[in-house]
C-alpha cells in the first residue's frame, strides 16, 4: 500500500477506531499521518491489539 492508498484507508477508518477505543484522541490519531509504523504503535499501545490484527481490521474496514 503506498502513503496516498493508506492516507486515503485511513480516513475512513478513523472514525471507526474512534467508535470501537473511545479513549483515542484526534491527537493520537493524526499524530502518525504518514507515519504507518508509528501509527500502529500507537495504535498497538492504545488498543492492546496485535500490529496484524490491527492491520486487519484496517483492511476490513
Amino acid at each position: 500500500m503506498n502513503e496516498d492508498q493508506f492516507k486515503g484507508k485511513w480516513n475512513q477508518v478513523k472514525g471507526k477506531f474512534k467508535q470501537e477505543y473511545a479513549d483515542l484522541t484526534d491527537d493520537d490519531l493524526m499524530y502518525a499521518e504518514g507515519k504507518s509504523d508509528e501509527l500502529l504503535g500507537r495504535l498497538q499501545e492504545k488498543t492492546g491489539e496485535s500490529k496484524e490484527k490491527l492491520k486487519e481490521k484496517i483492511d476490513k474496514w
